[in-house]
């Protein structure tokens, strides 16, 4: 008790979220046995971040901000205006659409709600859309990064509860797809009411060919990293480390886009970014440790299951605490803390481990888009000036859709598991 508490306090009086967890573990951790147990503590610390497979997402973030500098971007955003632009809201199908193929080169929301806040937000205002409307496609739209693979998240669970890391990866493929899909269907149901403008004309072939071959070394990327990794040739690591290399390659030969200042100055927002969420993880493995030491997984599995044993109210119990937690908390924490405590859970309910992670992963990526605290909201009302008030009142439709997405997925595991099984994963 005197654990979670003094977390809440800490959280409360503003203290940075991995140092909390951390200080709430060394708490654990005194309370347990004194100093026999404190000298656990750097172990722990150092164990929790002795991972090889972490090594992925420093990588990933730095491909992610090579392809961003050398103006991938924007081309990616023109194949996709030229594929769905000439329908009635175009510019916000293309911000979905746009979102798909960025998926595969940062995996992370926030940077991809970052980036189109900065290019397409002003690009829609300036046609005719509501600034308000258009940050909240953006938003709906930012969730489909680190869903469709790269995912920072499932890299991350993938290492701390020993799931194939590949098999996640698979299993992100439709979710994200179907994301893209139901909004892109939200978008033209509401595209009259809204009086959305189009295009005057549709992009016929030739031009549509000449924008894809401008965007062609963009769309690489993710066949680089997927093709690698579910063909078993590389793993999530080195497929990482391929993409920083074909980045800085194209980077530098081809587009003539990047210099060593450039270079240096992404090398240092990706040590940030990549800092932040390490401390995070290594801080949180002293409280995980101390959750299984003092058995407090088998204690909520008990819990729960003595409610319910209906594998059904199981999953729908897992996932509104996980939404729940996720409009309060940072999403790599809730992942750390909780995935030790629930997986074993699903696992008394018979769910597969890749089922139980999409389920994860799907659940907290919604929450960057809730208010009070979703990330992605935060950054596009920084990038665009709107307020987040005004963005979440026109986010719900968008976000009612991808909750939909997120329980078909959560109850019905052949769907979920459908290419994983078709890659060999299961």
């Amino acid at each position: 008790m005197i654990v979670g508490i003094s977390f809440v306090v800490f959280m409360v009086l503003g203290m940075p979220i991995g140092f909390a967890l951390g200080v709430a573990g060394v708490i654990g951790l005194y309370d347990m046995g004194g100093g026999m147990f404190l000298a656990q503590g750097p172990s722990k610390v150092f164990n929790g971040l002795n991972v090889f497979p972490f090594l992925a997402m420093p990588f990933f973030i730095l491909a992610g901000e090579i392809m961003n500098h050398i103006g991938i971007t924007s081309r990616l955003v023109k194949f996709a205006q030229a594929l769905v632009g000439h329908f009635r809201g175009g510019l916000a199908h293309t911000n979905m659409l746009a979102s798909v193929f960025f998926a595969g080169l940062t995996g992370a929301a926030t940077a991809d709600a970052a980036a189109f806040g900065k290019t397409l937000v002003p690009a829609m205002v300036e046609r005719g859309y509501r600034r308000d409307y258009a940050c909240a496609v953006t938003a709906a739209g930012s969730i489909i990064g680190p869903t469709i693979p790269p995912s920072g998240l499932m890299v991350v669970y993938g290492s701390l509860m020993g799931v194939s890391i590949g098999g996640l990866f698979a299993a992100g493929i439709l979710p994200g797809l179907m994301i893209c899909l139901i909004c892109m269907t939200v978008i033209a149901v509401t595209a009259r009411s809204k009086n959305l403008p189009k295009n005057e004309r549709r992009a016929n072939l030739m031009e549509i060919w000449v924008i894809f071959k401008s965007s062609i070394t963009a769309l690489i990327m993710p066949l680089i990293i997927l093709g690698g990794i579910l063909g078993g040739i590389v793993t999530p690591t080195e497929a990482a480390s391929v993409a920083v290399a074909y980045a800085l390659f194209i980077g530098v030969f081809v587009y003539r886009a990047l210099t060593f200042t450039d270079f240096f100055r992404m090398l240092i927002r990706t040590a940030r970014v990549t800092g932040v969420i390490f401390v995070i993880i290594a801080f949180a493995s002293i409280l995980g440790w101390w959750l299984s030491f003092n058995r407090i997984p088998q204690e909520v599995a008990s819990l729960v299951l003595s409610l319910s044993s209906d594998p059904y109210m199981v999953i729908f119990m897992i996932v509104a605490l996980l939404l729940m937690i996720g409009m309060v908390m940072d999403i790599n924490a809730i992942l750390i803390i909780l995935a030790p405590v629930l997986v074993p859970l699903t696992a008394q309910i018979g769910m597969d481990p890749i089922h139980a992670g999409i389920i994860f992963v799907l659940a907290l990526n919604i929450s960057l888009m809730t208010p009070p605290v979703g990330a992605c909201l935060f950054v596009l009302s920084s990038v665009t000036g709107e307020k987040l008030e005004k963005i979440a009142a026109q986010l719900w439709p968008f976000l009612l859709a991808e909750l939909g997405v997120l329980f078909l997925f959560a109850f019905w595991s052949d769907l979920a598991l459908l290419v994983p099984r078709l890659l060999g994963f299961r």
